[in-house]
């Protein structure tokens, strides 16, 4: 068996050519950079660094040991990973509503995955009803959607208020329909913005009809209508227009994660774990979009 240790010091005089600059790369003395040297040689029974008074260089034999080297503390690496990180194991299928998915919850599942290396965590994106409905039909595991204020026993992250919101190009005529656009119902922010507009005897039509938040967006950027949005995911290209168009309020909506009853709970609370954590930067949509 050929010591970790010293195929490390090895590489770092095959990469340095100098054991002075390796002792001061390893945070050894000189002499220890020699001795570890010495007994890998030993171990190997080969020579393996030729030195003089004026320069160092690996043998032949050296230039093996370091291919060696690299491979064995690969695997001694991957070794350690495994078996000092968590041994939770299985699949989650994870849903979350697209829009969400445009916030910072791709940095906090790459870290979940790998916390949890041996959990195969399934993504599917679509609107919140839509997942819903799969939950519920056992298709998914949990999900992260959107939901009216106290709809569910769902785990709420946090509640926020719905605005209207369009390209600062768009030009309304308070007399004129408001040009809505919305996602296919079923929809909440489509519900809430029918709703208010006819409780406030405002007259409206669509202008996008979407299944996606994508859509949304380059409606309303380009200037087609306007468009309601969770107040923290309004795109920095668009303004609230609620009060430029004297357009009623809208209410709130909740960010809620809902879990399927029959599936292990272990793997669903580390990651609602991992979720809850960091909720303040869930609500910063477009920091890194």
């Amino acid at each position: 068996m050929f010591d970790p240790v010293l195929l490390k010091t090895l590489i770092s005089v095959a990469e340095t050519l100098s054991f002075t600059r390796s002792a001061e790369l390893l945070s050894l003395s000189q002499p220890t950079v020699s001795q570890h040297i010495r007994k890998l040689e030993k171990a190997a029974g080969r020579i393996l660094v030729a030195r003089d008074t004026r320069d160092v260089r690996l043998t032949d034999n050296g230039d093996a040991m370091v291919g060696f080297a690299r491979t064995i503390l690969a695997a001694h690496d991957e070794a350690t990973a495994y078996f000092t990180g968590s041994a939770m194991r299985g699949r989650l299928r994870f849903g979350s509503a697209d829009d969400i998915a445009l916030t910072q919850l791709p940095q906090i599942l790459r870290d979940f995955r790998q916390l949890y290396p041996h959990i195969n965590l399934e993504l599917t994106v679509n609107q919140s009803g839509v997942l819903s409905r799969r939950l519920g039909a056992g298709q998914l595991d949990l999900v992260f959607v959107k939901q009216e204020p106290g709809e569910s026993d769902g785990r709420v992250v946090r509640r926020e208020r719905l605005v209207w919101a369009a390209h600062k190009s768009l030009v309304l005529d308070p007399s004129a329909h408001v040009p809505l656009i919305a996602y296919q119902a079923p929809s909440i922010s489509r519900a809430a913005a029918i709703h208010a507009l006819e409780e406030s005897g405002r007259t409206w039509r669509i202008t996008c009809n979407t299944r996606e938040v994508n859509g949304v967006i380059a409606a309303a950027r380009a200037g087609i209508g306007i468009a309601v949005f969770p107040q923290t995911m309004i795109p920095p290209d668009l303004v609230d227009v609620t009060n430029a168009f004297d357009l009623p309020a809208l209410g709130e909506v909740e960010f809620a994660l809902l879990s399927n009853p029959a599936t292990a709970r272990e793997p669903i609370e580390a990651l609602v774990s991992a979720i809850l954590k960091r909720p303040s930067t869930l609500a910063s949509a477009w920091d890194s979009a």
